[in-house]
């Protein structure tokens, strides 16, 4: 009963001690762990900080009978019967029950009478009767401190509390040896609390702590209870984590009296491991010279602080906390021979000499700072931003010159605000570098980093834009970074004059973007090989920068598929939150195109998660366009116009054009689906008039179809061929093959010859364009129908509303089911369906959610609607199914 009670309830809640809720959940569940009738002896064991203490705690508190506590003490473990003496002082008025030789024994041994020393047997039996007897609980905390001659009468009196009132409860921290004989006595680990647990205990007690002290304490803690309440304050006020986390006094002393009593080299050795973490046996070797590495760490293995894994040939620390506690208790001095030390033995290792050379400087050497910003150089390219930043700030510390060290702590700052979406950090080291040189000496880097911390701050996009073009005048240093900025700047702008600052650009990847990516109309068939190229070589490249530079390229000419990969594992949770958003937004585009929507609804969902956190929150708006396409293209179309209203005041006040363009493309969708072509014609022309492919306004290529069909439909004959022949002139179909297809499909629509709409559909890739090609589909249905060919007409319109109900495009779905009434076919949701077949495209797609048990929230948050939205649809759905129950789903859709 008492290892049930103390395994139920342990980790869960004793060791949770943190919040008053756990402990009291503890003390309810092991109240009866040492005090059941039936009387016992648990043991309890695990790491240093753990929650041993806790547990004990919580139980002596709320039993309902004597409890004697007797805590260990390392001090006293030398000294005879003194912990016997502690615990039984307590009972010392209960001694003349026993009467006889049991008194006498107890009188002796603790010291309270003259006499011979009892015999071991007839103490062991005195001590045993007498907890009996009074039924006590002897709670016991660090075991292994007890002394020998007090260990072994409580060994013998553990075995025999059995059938009485009395019981023993006592800790050990596990791999520490002790005098007690543990030897079959029921044990219960306290094991550290689970990854979920941690991070809901970090953020109940430290809810402002930054992210990445947050994730560097979980990952130093690993789960340690007093490690997680203890590691946030020791970094709270640190102006940059350092490698190894400080440990305050309290987890200092779980481990620096077991370093302490280690010979000098042992923690030498050790100190040199702890430094570098990656450190193999060989550098370590080399570090301490000779071959005595395994006799030096032979020690540290034997107490279990540390083990040779002859895998990896490294030395592996048996919990992280024990590397942070060789680093604390060492001294500043030690520390830094050992980085010496360590540079030297890394001597071909560029970035890690650099980095040992920077911890071991004791003041400004511009040699090291080179040497910093040299290796930082390596890691932007190999995509460790987050190291490049940190050193290049280190760098920036020991630079003798104020202009060097303001250029590198600008730098810090851009890659901290561009690549990583930091604003605050970028923000603090901006204010470093203007404090350093002044605001004679900016660099094109400050005006880049500056202006991402603007934008994210709420400063409008073309206030921002005229600030850097005003830097970049004055500024010292290579333009790239600035360039960069600026187009950026200009496509969120949205207007051809904010692009012409970068016209003469001559990177070679920012020169592909402009071509590509600025303005595709009119250069991006010529820089089509480059792209290519390109491609190819981002596919091999390991710079993030490069992949996410080379897929916006990609994006208006549609072969960001070709990266697809890439940008999945970039858009995971491991990389940089600005290169996520970056990877997301590529995606997202993507999905849409291909037709995967409830991909697209997902890195949607995904993105604005993102966008939560400072420092991102200006690309929301990105994110809203997706959510307003996918309400769009599903018939919501009252969410649609919301989500456009937002994005376009949202545009105003940022002088965002891209954003206010973005809303016009969904509400063109919106107005489409809905049959109203005049507000479709009103809100296509807005990004591009008819007859002009809108100059630096790509997203006019994704319009193109929806304005010639919807002039068509509105009497504007003259505007729809004007702006045929622009494609035409400008040789769209050249950029890709989607392209292709849409601009083909735009001549069929303005021509009497039905065989082009036949040559359209017979062009490659049709099947990767599902929701494109089934609107031509529809655009040749109507034109054949209208021609009195129903049977050709069926057939097109047949495979038009197949793909737009496996899309969920429902507008597009009951226009195709409007045609082909009136071509004369029957249609599924013609008076008289039955079953799956009555449904319409938007409740078959609800239907078959809840059919695989999805919740009613679960299906708004992917269809982008409210709970009750969806609990409306079901009412109407069961009634066509001939059911009652949301259990029938499944039987009533059948195949459906």
């Amino acid at each position: 009963a008492a290892t049930n009670a103390a395994t139920n309830a342990a980790t869960n809640a004793a060791t949770n001690a943190a919040t008053n809720a756990a402990t009291n959940a503890a003390t309810n569940a092991a109240t009866g762990t040492g005090t059941s009738a039936t009387g016992g002896t648990l043991l309890v064991t695990g790491d240093p900080g753990v929650g041993k203490t806790a547990l004990l705690t919580a139980v002596a508190d709320t039993a309902d009978r004597l409890v004697i506590r007797l805590p260990g003490a390392q001090y006293e473990a030398e000294v005879g019967f003194a912990g016997l003496n502690r615990a039984l002082l307590p009972l010392l008025g209960h001694f003349g029950d026993l009467g006889g030789a049991h008194e006498r024994a107890l009188r002796v041994a603790l010291g309270l009478s003259d006499g011979a020393m009892p015999e071991p047997l007839l103490l062991s039996s005195a001590v045993t009767l007498l907890l009996r007897r009074a039924g006590a609980l002897l709670v016991i905390d660090d075991l292994q401190w007890i002394d020998r001659a007090s260990a072994q009468v409580l060994g013998f009196v553990a075995r025999r509390l059995g059938g009485s009132r009395a019981a023993m409860l006592a800790a050990y921290r596990t791999g520490v040896p002790g005098f007690f004989d543990r030897s079959g006595l029921p044990e219960h680990e306290v094991r550290p609390l689970d990854a979920g647990a941690s991070a809901e205990l970090l953020a109940a007690r430290f809810p402002a702590l930054d992210p990445e002290a947050r994730d560097r304490v979980l990952a130093t803690a690993q789960g340690n209870p007093l490690a997680l309440l203890e590691l946030p304050r020791s970094v709270r006020d640190v102006p940059r984590l350092p490698p190894v986390l400080p440990l305050g006094k309290r987890l200092q002393q779980l481990y620096a009296d077991r370093i302490a009593a280690l010979p000098p080299e042992t923690r030498h050795t050790l100190l040199l491991a702890a430094l570098d973490g990656d450190a193999g046996l060989a550098v370590l070797a080399a570090a301490v010279g000779g071959d005595r590495l395994l006799d030096d760490l032979e020690p540290a293995e034997r107490d279990g602080l540390v083990r040779v894994d002859g895998d990896t040939r490294q030395v592996v620390f048996q919990h992280p906390l024990i590397r942070s506690a060789v680093v604390t208790v060492s001294t500043a001095a030690a520390r830094r021979r050992a980085h010496s030390t360590l540079a030297t033995a890394f001597g071909d290792d560029v970035e890690r000499r650099a980095w040992h050379l920077g911890e071991a400087a004791t003041g400004p050497d511009e040699a090291v700072a080179a040497l910093l910003e040299r290796a930082a150089q390596q890691m932007l390219r190999h995509g460790d931003l987050q190291a490049m930043v940190a050193t290049l700030t280190r760098a920036a510390d020991l630079s003798p010159s104020a202009a060097e060290r303001s250029r590198r702590l600008a730098e810090a700052a851009y890659v901290g605000a561009e690549a990583l979406g930091e604003a605050r950090s970028a923000a603090d080291l901006l204010a470093q570098a203007r404090k350093a040189a002044g605001e004679e000496n900016a660099t094109t880097h400050y005006a880049s980093a500056a202006a991402l911390v603007m934008l994210d701050s709420g400063t409008p996009v073309d206030v921002v834009h005229a600030f850097v073009l005003r830097a970049l005048e004055s500024a010292d240093g290579p333009p790239e970074s600035a360039q960069w900025t600026i187009a950026l700047l200009a496509f969120f702008g949205g207007r051809a004059e904010m692009w012409r600052p970068v016209d003469g650009a001559t990177d070679p990847e920012l020169r592909l973007a402009l071509d590509t990516f600025a303005d595709p109309v009119r250069t991006g068939v010529a820089a089509l090989p480059r792209l290519e190229a390109a491609l190819d070589v981002a596919l091999r490249d390991p710079s993030h920068d490069t992949v996410l530079n080379v897929a916006g390229c990609a994006m208006f000419v549609d072969r960001i598929g070709v990266l697809r990969g890439r940008l999945t594992r970039l858009a995971g949770e491991g990389a940089p939150a600005r290169q996520r958003l970056v990877a997301l937004m590529d995606l997202a585009v993507d999905a849409f195109h291909r037709g995967a929507w409830e991909e697209q609804a997902g890195l949607t969902a995904g993105g604005l998660t993102v966008c939560a956190a400072p420092g991102t929150q200006f690309f929301r708006f990105y994110f809203w366009y997706h959510e307003a396409l996918l309400h769009a293209v599903h018939g919501r179309h009252d969410e649609a116009a919301a989500v456009a209203e937002r994005m376009t005041d949202w545009a105003a006040a940022h002088g965002a054009g891209l954003a206010a363009t973005m809303a016009r493309h969904a509400l063109v969708l919106a107005a489409y689906g809905r049959e109203d072509f005049d507000a479709a014609y009103r809100h296509a022309c807005a990004i591009s008039p008819p007859g002009t492919l809108a100059s630096h306004v790509p997203i006019a290529l994704w319009v193109a179809f929806d304005l010639i069909y919807a002039a068509l439909r509105t009497g504007r004959r003259h505007d729809a061929e004007a702006h045929v022949r622009a494609l035409r002139e400008a040789g769209v179909a050249a950029l890709s093959p989607r392209l292709a297809i849409l601009t083909a499909a735009c001549e069929a629509l303005v021509a009497d010859d039905d065989t082009l709409f036949e040559r359209v559909l017979a062009l490659p890739t049709v099947e990767q364009w599902p929701f494109d090609v089934a609107r031509v589909r529809l655009a040749y249905g109507e034109r054949l129908r209208r021609s009195r060919e129903a049977v050709e007409a069926r057939l097109q319109l047949e495979a038009a509303r197949a793909a737009f109900r496996k899309l969920g495009a429902a507008p597009w779905a009951e226009r195709a089911e409007a045609e082909l009434r009136a071509a004369g076919q029957a249609t599924r949701t013609a008076a008289g369906a039955r079953g799956a077949e009555a449904l319409t495209p938007q409740e078959l797609q609800i239907a078959r959610m809840a059919a695989a048990g999805m919740t009613n929230k679960q299906i708004a948050e992917r269809l982008f609607l409210s709970p009750r939205t969806v609990g409306g649809h079901l009412y109407q759905i069961f009634p066509k199914l001939g059911i009652t129950k949301r259990a029938a789903l499944r039987d009533a859709i059948g195949e459906a």
